[in-house]
């Protein structure tokens, strides 16, 4: 069976550092795929940035430090360098920089999907964006069953 790569956008590593209700439980759930040998979990050096400024406000900085550092020992951590700089600012569909950084980050790492809450950041990509409530329904309850 193919490993299933998925790139967690800033906004579910958020959620989960900072336990947002009600969204908490799906991302939570996402997150812990790091853990399923069907699948490759991603994000980017900028998602882990964007989530430990936020979960440094809510937790203060030896707390967030502490769960930024268990998240990036769990995670795969793509690269966003020169290539993926150039082919954001060539995209004229990218209207946010950091939203064409991570998705070519995620393209390079050869994800499938993109997991996120801000699916319209997201659309100009190529690849299948979902929320985690629909990833978990389309791809992780569909595996189960075909498991069985």
């Amino acid at each position: 069976m193919p490993v299933h790569r998925i790139f967690l956008d800033a906004n579910i590593l958020v959620t989960v550092l900072c336990n947002e209700y009600p969204r908490f439980t799906a991302c939570a759930r996402v997150l812990s795929l790091c853990d399923d040998k069907r699948f490759e979990v991603y994000t980017s050096p900028l998602c882990l940035a964007i989530a430990a400024y936020f979960a440094q406000k809510k937790n203060g900085r030896r707390t967030a430090r502490q769960k930024i550092a268990l998240l990036a020992e769990k995670l795969r951590i793509t690269t966003v360098g020169e290539e993926a700089t150039t082919r954001t600012l060539a995209n004229k569909k990218v209207t946010d920089i950091e939203d064409g950084l991570e998705y070519y980050s995620a393209v390079d790492a050869k994800c499938t999907n993109i997991v996120t809450y801000d699916k319209k950041d997201f659309h100009f990509s190529e690849l299948e964006v979902l929320d985690a409530e629909a990833f978990l329904m389309r791809h992780v309850v569909k595996a189960s069953k075909g498991a069985r």
